[in-house]
């Protein structure tokens, strides 16, 4: 007897981005069935089982099926904006000027410590709500504007709140290596040590974060101070990952991947080699495409030399108040394929299965197979290009997190 929970759709077209499958999968006419909030059944509707005839269903009328939409990459829990800085530099200011002004990280840090817990969790919300309501079911946030044990946990926090609050899978990311905070007055390696020995063991107990995170370029942390904050994380059995490459090539993508992270994102100067390395430990290239039209960039990643190397590419909106203050995933794969020539097929498993893998959850979402939670998006389109081509449209029709429409 099927649950009132349990149902088939029908009448649908369906990308399953199955990796045993050359190109997305399309089937033209499809079904999906889903039990106990798992996926049954994913595949042509002419072979449907039939122990799901019993099950209810609900007929797409054509719409298009795909992976709910995972953004692999946000800095989404934050306070205030810096929306006075764009107008500055927008007049002609420098960073320099804008950091000697009291802007730049600096007020984002100075915001988050301000702001209490539940602050964060209200102000956070409607960042939230933006991406879910264009299919997102999957979502990772990352701390980095607390630079202290106390606010980091708190920004971490507010991140794991966040996914009580909606149907939504929360990702959390530590990344205290993230900038050095003022009081420290210089010292990095002094404040790597307080990573190190303050931050990480309270985050681990308490099981804040699901990865590491950490930013490797001259304007922040270097190869070496990124790899002694990697070690501390591997005795915490904890995944890590890296902002590289961004602003020059220090090396970062083979530094990431010479500790199997799991993603290096930006990697604006990743060189060959950087790539090759990636492709062979498995490390994902998460392009941020809105960071890069935000601040004028003219470097764009080496996407050519991902494809040769066979390094798997994800999209992410990067979320945050300074670079990238960016809540739509359609919009942000319309900027890869318009900024990085990127292909409609690379776009959408950017968004689903590479941006999965980016956070170790591939064996449990990112793809429509049979056992993987039923995360779902169902499109109000003819053909998957339409989810890349359209700029400022949303064609959601249903939004499906495991198994809940």
């Amino acid at each position: 007897m099927a649950k009132k929970s349990d149902f088939v759709l029908i009448n649908a077209r369906m990308i399953t981005l199955a990796e045993k499958l050359s190109g997305p999968g399309l089937i033209e006419d499809a079904a999906l069935a889903v039990r106990d909030g798992k996926i049954a059944y994913a595949g042509a509707l002419g072979e449907l089982p039939s122990e799901f005839a019993d099950f209810e269903t609900i007929n797409c009328q054509g719409r298009l099926i795909t992976p709910g939409l995972i953004d692999c990459h946000t800095h989404l829990v934050h306070a205030g904006n810096r929306a006075h800085e764009f107008e500055l530099r927008l007049n002609g200011a420098t960073y320099e000027e804008v950091a000697r002004a009291g802007g730049g990280i600096v007020s984002s840090v100075k915001n988050l410590r301000a702001a209490s817990e539940d602050d964060l969790v209200q102000e956070s919300l409607p960042r939230l709500d933006a991406l879910i309501a264009e299919g997102v079911t999957t979502i990772e946030i990352k701390s980095g504007y607390g630079l202290d044990a106390e606010n980091e946990m708190k920004a971490l926090r507010a991140a794991r709140k966040l996914g009580e609050k909606r149907h939504v899978a929360v990702r959390t990311t530590f990344l205290g290596a993230h900038a050095l905070p003022p009081e420290m007055n210089g010292d990095k390696q002094a404040y790597i040590d307080k990573i190190i020995n303050d931050m990480l063991p309270h985050i681990a107990a308490e099981k804040l974060a699901d990865a590491v995170d950490g930013f490797c370029e001259g304007i922040a942390f270097l190869p070496d101070e990124m790899a002694r904050v990697f070690d501390a994380a591997k005795t915490y059995n904890l995944p890590v990952k890296l902002h590289a490459d961004q602003l020059s090539n220090l090396h970062g993508a083979a530094l990431a991947a010479s500790y199997q992270a799991l993603s290096a994102d930006h990697l604006e100067y990743t060189d060959e080699a950087g790539a090759k390395a990636m492709a062979q430990a498995g490390t994902v290239a998460v392009l941020l495409p809105g960071a890069y039209y935000f601040i004028r960039e003219t470097q764009k990643p080496p996407v050519e030399l991902f494809r040769a190397a066979g390094t798997k590419m994800a999209l992410a909106t990067d979320n945050n108040p300074g670079t990238s203050p960016l809540t739509s995933l359609l919009l942000t794969m319309n900027m890869g394929a318009t900024l990085f020539r990127m292909t409609v097929d690379e776009c959408i498993a950017g968004v689903t299965r590479e941006a999965a893998r980016a956070l170790g959850v591939l064996a449990q979402t990112g793809t429509l197979e049979t056992g993987k939670d039923a995360d779902i998006a169902i499109w109000d389109v003819e053909r998957p290009a339409e989810l890349v081509y359209r700029i400022g449209f949303n064609p959601l029709w249903k939004r499906i997190f495991k198994g809940q429409i």
